[in-house]
Parts: C-alpha cells; structure tokens; sequence
C-alpha cells in the first residue's frame, strides 16, 4: 500500500535525520517550507511532524517549530500494542557497550529458532527513571536473518528512526504479532550492580518476541525490572454475563 503524504513526509524526514543531515538539537524544515516543497498543506506537514513526535524523535520548540530530539527514547521490553508509539511508555536510557554478536541464553534462542551455540546480534540498554537512575535492564537479540541485512544494528549509537523502523526499511518486514511472557526471580550479581540495588533482589523478566506476517521471528528483547518500580497494568472491555 503506497504511503499517504504525510507518511512520505515523516518517512523523508527521518531518512534524514538517519543519515546525518540534522543531528540532536538542530532545528528542522518549517512547515511552511516543507508545504512547499511537498506542495501539500500546512496541516500535512503538522500531521507528519506529529508521527515523529509521537515516535519520540522530534520535540516542538515554542516559536522556532520543530527540533530533532537531544534525549535518545527507549521503551521497556513488552508491551507493544497495536497503536502504540516509542513515545507511549518511553523513558530516556543509556547503551551499554557495543552491540555483539553471540550465543544467546537457551530460551532466546528458542524464542528466535536458533541451533543451540548459534550467534544473534546483542544490543544492550538501560532505560531511565525521570531522575536517571536505572529503571530496567534490556538485551535486544535480532537473529543472523536481520542483523546481517541492517548493518547499523551493529554499531553503537542510537538508530534515530527507532530499530523496528529502520529493519522494515532494510527488510521490508515488520511486526504483525508480539508475544510477551512475563517471569519473576532472584537477579543475578551483574544484573544487580548495573540495575544499582542489593542482592538478592527480586526481578520481573519480560521475554518479548516479535514476528512478521510469516511468523518469523524479528526480534527478542528480555528485560530485567526490579520489583521497586516495575507495575503493570492491563485495560480490557468486560461485558454482563447472560
């Protein structure tokens, strides 16, 4: 299905900022530019700047328009419902090292449909609290099939149009289904120091796997939240019994 043209809009925009031309800070095109170059009407353009605000990577500048976000946005593993955007339930957090590539634990692999002792690509992130202390603890595992098609998963800065969006643009797969599970357990020692709390502290383990229309798997994120501040809450319709 071809892009409506507020979808091509924010689509280019975020080609843009991807590739460097406006970094963290730099103010963008103004709406009545982008109006013109596209020649669509200003309320095109505010529905465009709009995606890529709810996407978490452009921020309004109050009498100036719109700004590539200074402050990367991650979300915890979990939770991606249909509708949903890196915005909804993003925080700001923090790359630990430089994404690797090695043997996953067992039910990774599992999640993934790897062979026991085979790679994926690990991408490591701590998610903030509002006060910069550590909220949540996420390993991104992509398989071989995605890692070796997205090179950029491989390198250690922030994906700036978000890692789902940049894989459908190398891929051309996206998530159609996700599937969470969520355990609970002691953390371990490393967990423990990177997570800042005392052992033994109780952990929430969030297993997310993403699949394509084909029900291949795309990505597996697990993550690890202390019992101090992880809450979840599920709104769902509930009708009279007959």
């Amino acid at each position: 299905m071809p892009l409506l043209k507020y979808e091509q809009i924010a689509e280019d925009l975020r080609t843009r900022i991807a590739n460097g031309e406006f970094g963290p800070g730099d103010l963008l095109p103004s709406g009545r530019d982008l109006a013109e170059q596209w020649a669509v009407s200003r309320a095109t353009v505010v529905k465009a700047y709009d995606v890529l605000r709810n996407d978490g990577l452009v921020v309004a500048r109050q009498g100036t328009g719109f700004a590539v976000a200074e402050t990367p946005i991650a979300r915890p593993a979990g939770g991606r419902h249909v509708g949903s955007t890196r915005l909804t339930g993003g925080a700001p957090y923090r790359r630990l090292g430089a994404p690797d590539r090695t043997a996953p634990p067992s039910r990774v692999a599992h999640a993934l449909g790897l062979e026991p002792g085979e790679q994926a690509l690990r991408r490591i992130r701590l998610v903030l609290l509002d006060d910069g202390s550590p909220y949540s603890l996420v390993t991104a595992w992509f398989p071989p099939a995605v890692a070796d098609v997205a090179p950029r998963l491989a390198l250690k800065g922030p994906i700036a149009e978000g890692t789902t969006l940049y894989v459908r643009r190398e891929t051309s797969r996206f998530p159609v289904e996700g599937t969470d599970v969520t355990t609970v357990r002691l953390a371990t020692e490393e967990e423990a120091r990177l997570l800042g709390v005392d052992e033994p502290t109780a952990v929430a383990v969030v297993l997310h796997v993403a699949l394509d229309e084909e029900h291949r798997p795309l990505v597996c994120e697990e993550g690890v939240t202390p019992s101090h501040v992880f809450e979840q809450t599920d709104n769902y319709p509930m009708g009279c019994e007959n």
